[in-house]
């Protein structure tokens, strides 16, 4: 089973995730926050196997988050996938140098999103339909 963190400040782009991810077999979304400060907190509380994550939120940001939850030697294993409609090279880096998994756009398809969070959770680069993936392993 694959257990899930949905992070996003927009709850309904938020609650339209968790369906989706609730709906995926062998997927449990196990949280939800609208910052990223709370991501963090839920994160060490729930251990998470993926954490999907905005980047634009406040409080703090999704590739702030991402650094505290990646570099947190209690947190290995835990896995970051960025979801966000900022696909901009800046946001991209910046994400996976903060140790981000793989990134994936908004505007992916819902099956995509799925698959992403799953070959994220196995450790495989994920895909984003409009563009070419970017994962940590530079693929």
């Amino acid at each position: 089973m694959t257990n899930v963190l949905v992070v996003d400040d927009q709850t309904l782009i938020r609650t339209a995730i968790i369906d989706l991810i609730a709906h995926g077999d062998g997927l449990d979304v196990v949280g939800e926050a609208a910052d990223g400060a709370r991501a963090v907190e839920l994160a060490r509380r729930l251990r998470p196997s993926v954490v999907l994550m905005d980047i634009r939120m406040p409080v703090m940001d999704g590739i702030e988050a991402t650094r505290e939850i990646c570099t947190d030697p209690d947190l290995q294993g835990v896995r970051v996938l960025i979801l966000t409609t900022f696909e901009e090279d800046q946001y991209i880096v910046g994400a996976l140098r903060a140790g981000a998994s793989g990134f994936i756009g908004k505007g992916a398809e819902p099956e995509h999103i799925v698959g992403a969070v799953r070959a994220v959770d196995r450790g495989m680069p994920c895909s984003h339909p409009r563009r070419r993936a970017v994962s940590s392993t530079g693929t």
